[in-house]
């Protein structure tokens, strides 16, 4: 299936590729590892939320590391965007077709991908991905983040997951993972596995050191096959 924006024709990523996703992604040919950020397609009440997302661009950019995203020119996902470009570095964006209707698609990403669901959109970004970054957002962000964390969980796969706590946003959801695995519904090293960032020089840190690019991620047990 095809689909036309802006003069541009796209093949559009259905849950029949995801078996054989690494043909569909072609990651193998990017010059560089890139990390998936999850954050919202608004930019908030506070001006600290599009700041961060900018300071997160610029640094990715400048630590060689590029960008696989939700694809929109808005919100923080564009200002995210925005700045791992400008900084010369690699930015992948991945929008299912329906979401065109809502969000606009940014037109200087180095691959936008267009995709049948939500589900392969994920599957599409986690395979991208050599780490996951969650910076502020609305639900779309939390059910990124809380289902990448499950997929570890259930072992899909080792990548790092990152909260960037910017300007403690996520002091109240952090608390409740706490009570949940005090409360015996979660393992104390899954929760650890999420691991939580107040700066970003501390999430640039941690990537340098832990992102392996040769990480798989299974993307077929994750698509329910």
């Amino acid at each position: 299936m095809q689909m036309n924006i802006n003069n541009a024709t796209y093949e559009v990523i259905t849950s029949q590729d995801i078996t054989n996703i690494e043909k569909a992604v072609k990651k193998s040919t990017l010059a560089m590892p890139l990390v998936a950020v999850y954050c919202g397609s608004r930019s908030g009440n506070s001006e600290v939320y599009e700041q961060a997302a900018r300071e997160l661009g610029s640094a990715l950019a400048d630590n060689g590391l590029g960008l696989v995203y939700g694809g929109a020119s808005i919100g923080l996902m564009g200002a995210v965007a925005d700045e791992v470009i400008k900084g010369g570095a690699q930015a992948v964006g991945v929008i299912p077709t329906f979401m065109l209707k809502h969000e606009i698609a940014h037109e200087q990403l180095t691959r936008l991908h267009l995709t049948d669901t939500m589900h392969t959109r994920k599957t599409v970004m986690a395979e991208y991905a050599d780490a996951f970054i969650t910076l502020p957002g609305g639900l779309g962000t939390l059910e990124e983040i809380m289902e990448i964390a499950t997929w570890r969980q259930l072992y899909q796969h080792e990548k790092p997951m990152i909260i960037l706590n910017i300007n403690g946003f996520y002091d109240r959801m952090i608390d409740h993972l706490k009570y949940t695995a005090e409360q015996g519904f979660m393992k104390q090293q899954d929760l650890e596995r999420l691991v939580v960032c107040n700066t970003i020089d501390e999430a640039i840190d941690m990537l340098k050191t832990v992102v392996k690019i040769d990480d798989a991620v299974d993307t077929e047990k994750m698509a329910g096959n």
